[in-house]
Formats: C-alpha cells, sequence, structure tokens
C-alpha cells in the first residue's frame, strides 16, 4: 500500500508526521506501507492547504500511484476547520476510485503537538494546558527543543521528538484521541472495507 502525506507545509512537518504515520500505519495492520510525504508541491500553509484545486491536483498527479492520501493539517483554533475538512473528504471521494481515499485530520492545535505528545514533559507543564494552547508551537514545542539543544536538527527539534513520538505512539494515541486516535479509527475502518 502506497501512502502520501499532504502537510500544510512540509518543510518542518515532515519530519513529525512522517514517522508518527509509519508508525499509526503499522498499528492500523499496515507495517510494510510505504510512506512518503509530498514534496513536490509545497501548499505553504493553511489557506492553500485547505483549497480543492490545490488538493485535486496531488490526486491527479499521483492517481494509480498512491491508495491513501493523507491531508494532514493544523486546527489553529479554527472551529470549523474539521466540517472543511470533511467537505474536502467527500469531493475526493466523488472523484477517485474505490480503491483510493482522502483521509483528512487537523492537529489540535498544530502538528508539533503531535511530537510534544510522545515526550516526557517538564513537571511543569500541564498536559491539558499544552492541548488547549492556541500557538503550542511557540509556547512549548519551540522551548522544549531549545532546552533539549535540538533546535539547530533538521526541522528545529521536529527530527529527534518525531522519531521519539512515533516510539512513543500508544501516549501520542491516549493524549491526542480527538486526531491522532480518531485518524488510526478511522484508517482501519477504511482499511477493512478496501
Amino acid at each position: 500500500m502506497n501512502v502520501l502525506i499532504i502537510p500544510e507545509d512540509f518543510r518542518k512537518d515532515q519530519y513529525v508526521l512522517k514517522p508518527l504515520i509509519r508508525r499509526l500505519l503499522k498499528e492500523a495492520g499496515k507495517p510494510n506501507a510505504k510512506v512518503r510525504v509530498c514534496l513536490d508541491q509545497l501548499l505553504g500553509g493553511i489557506t492553500e492547504a485547505m483549497k480543492w484545486s490545490r488538493i485535486k491536483d496531488v490526486l491527479d498527479r499521483y492517481r494509480g500511484m498512491v491508495q491513501v492520501f493523507l491531508l494532514l493539517v493544523d486546527r489553529d483554533g479554527v472551529e470549523g476547520r474539521r466540517e472543511a475538512l470533511n467537505e474536502l473528504e467527500r469531493k475526493a471521494g466523488d472523484v477517485s476510485e474505490e480503491s483510493t481515499s482522502l483521509l483528512a485530520e487537523n492537529a489540535w492545535q498544530e502538528i508539533e503537538v503531535w511530537a510534544l505528545a510522545g515526550q516526557d514533559l517538564p513537571k511543569d507543564w500541564n498536559w491539558s494546558a499544552v492541548r488547549a494552547e492556541i500557538h503550542p508551537k511557540e509556547v512549548y514545542f519551540g522551548p522544549l527543543a531549545r532546552q533539549r539543544g535540538l533546535i539547530n536538527e533538521p526541522g528545529e527539534g521536529r527530527t529527534t521528538m518525531g522519531r521519539e513520538a512515533a516510539q512513543n505512539y500508544n501516549r501520542v494515541r491516549s493524549r491526542c484521541r480527538e486526531d491522532v486516535d480518531a485518524l488510526e479509527i478511522r484508517l482501519k475502518n477504511w482499511l477493512a472495507k478496501a
């Protein structure tokens, strides 16, 4: 099975998403799935990532080569983001073969929270506060990456913390039920029908 991750901006997100999605697929019963990040189209932000024309371009480019497309974006505190993603999924379903699926998910609030979910956090941090913070990248992720001396690696800490999140996937799934766990369940349901 070939899986293509479509991030809103691959330049940093890929370092968290690729290892985490590989582990999610393993848990979903597809340990040998080939996982790629869409690098040949920089969406460059949430506005572009939510445009049907941009998503359709990616679907058309990889038609016949990819079975599962995963559009993974930040929620950024936007209440209606899930509904907008549902609409993109519906449109993709209208133009895709039955053996292909677009699953879209919004990280609560940013992709970096998924990396944080796999970490042993500083004792004075409260997970509920991390999860609720609209700007967790600046308030939590960046400070932790600096504290750990990871800020100069590719992805500014995302390489190491993304890999660690994948290794601690059960913790990520339990801390991120509304998004990571929900995505895994939806993927398992699609696989059961495919």
